[in-house]
């Protein structure tokens, strides 16, 4: 797969390498891309005259930066690499500061081991979050639960059979094509999951809008069919650019689902035992129905795997670079 060609990887506090770092070269050789491994501390005081048993603020704060990144290099030189991998320190709030090294490098794939967070059984800690909503490129997240091959990878797509956004169709293809490749790569079984469901269904069967039940039914089919053939379309799409031999030999298994996102995608990871989950995520972008927002946040904080989301073109980041 050679889509990404700037990566950035972020390593854990105790530079210990691991299963997302390993996936993180293995991307960057396959992709012939260029990998730039950073570490980041906590924002130190400003520097001023002021001492520490003899030492400066300011030599302290060198000193710091430089014992990390000689920890930095150390890690890189373990893997004996046969490509160039770039070492950098960054200071600050950490998901500002990606973001920011983001924007300015031009990275298009962000990689870091899931934040683990206990505090209201949370599976994604705030910092990634953070990322998840406000990160331009896309973010993948490494549980470092899951370690080691990927058997099951999803991709969850969504869509309003009823509003041919060009937008929205542009970022399913581009989850679908991601999913395709990951799967070819680690030789995983490839999940298609689509939710949908039957706007006023509930209020027609037992509401103030009450329909005969033939009515109802009939109501909801007509539905089912628009998004089954909404989906095929995309499928065939795809399948017209990777080629029939690759659809073929994934023979993905699809998973039109009625109900709601929220609900249905952390179930079906869970009964499916998914270990990676590719979506679409988060956008100030005018995407009518698409996974954004609270659905996105709530299927985040209800799975237990890795994930990598992806935004739709043209999104923006409310962070800015510093001037």
């Amino acid at each position: 797969m050679k889509r990404f060609k700037n990566i950035l990887f972020v390593a854990d506090p105790e530079l210990r390498g691991g299963e997302a770092f390993e996936r993180a070269v293995m991307l960057a050789e396959n992709n012939q891309a260029q990998l730039t491994v950073v570490s980041i501390l906590e924002e130190l005081p400003t520097p001023g005259n002021e001492n520490i048993q003899g030492i400066s603020m300011q030599a302290l704060q060198n000193a710091i930066m430089d014992k990390q990144q000689q920890q930095l290099e150390n890690l890189l030189s373990s893997i004996g690499k046969t490509m160039p991998i770039s070492a950098k320190v960054l200071t600050g709030v950490a998901f500002l500061v990606l973001i920011r090294e983001v924007l300015s490098k031009k990275i298009d794939l962000l990689i870091k081991t899931a934040d683990e967070e206990d505090i209201m059984d949370k599976f994604f800690g705030s910092s990634d979050m953070h990322l998840l909503r406000k990160c331009p490129c896309p973010v993948w997240l490494v549980k470092a639960s899951r370690e080691g091959h990927y058997k099951k990878i999803m991709a969850a797509v969504d869509f309003d059979p009823f509003d041919n956004n060009r937008e929205e169709n542009a970022l399913n293809r581009k989850i679908l094509q991601i999913s395709t490749a990951l799967a070819l790569a680690d030789f995983s079984e490839l999940h298609i999951i689509h939710v949908w469901h039957a706007y006023g269904e509930s209020s027609m069967r037992s509401g103030l809008a009450y329909q005969p039940a033939a009515y109802v039914d009939a109501y909801v089919d007509r539905v089912r069919v628009n998004h089954q053939h909404c989906l095929d379309a995309l499928l065939a799409d795809v399948v017209d650019k990777s080629g029939k031999e690759t659809a073929n030999y994934l023979k993905p298994r699809i998973h039109l689902m009625k109900g709601f996102a929220k609900d249905m995608i952390p179930k079906i990871v869970k009964q499916q035992e998914i270990d990676l989950l590719v979506m679409g995520t988060v956008g100030r972008t005018g995407i009518p129905g698409f996974l954004i927002g609270n659905t996105a946040e709530t299927v985040l904080n209800r799975i237990d795997c890795s994930v990598l989301a992806i935004k739709p073109e043209g999104f923006i980041t409310p962070v800015r670079l510093e001037e």
